[in-house]
């Protein structure tokens, strides 16, 4: 068996994998926003609401008002959390003094 250390490990440490999954996430983040903010485009409108036998009703503005700015401030509290956990991460495990590199 060819025991050779001096290769690269496969694995990651938990805390660079952990590291990682955040920036994807965080980079994931405006993407998942767009698609958020588009779904009251999908919504029908008073103009296109063709009620057959009174099953398609328009959605009122209101709501779309109400919905758009409750995912817009979910948006900015998931920035925060990632960016809280991203300093924190970012941080090295001990303090350190001045003068130590």
């Amino acid at each position: 068996m060819n025991d050779d250390r001096s290769s690269p490990s496969v694995f990651l440490e938990h805390q660079s994998y952990r590291r990682n999954r955040l920036a994807d996430a965080a980079r994931l983040l405006p993407v998942i926003g767009a698609a958020v903010l588009a779904v009251p485009l999908l919504w029908p409108s008073a103009d296109s609401a063709q009620v057959v036998a009174g099953e398609v009703e328009a959605v009122p503005m209101s709501t779309a008002i109400l919905y758009i700015f409750g995912a817009w401030a979910g948006l900015i509290g998931l920035s925060v959390v990632f960016g809280m956990a991203a300093r924190r991460w970012g941080q090295p495990d001990g303090p350190q003094r001045p003068g130590q590199g």
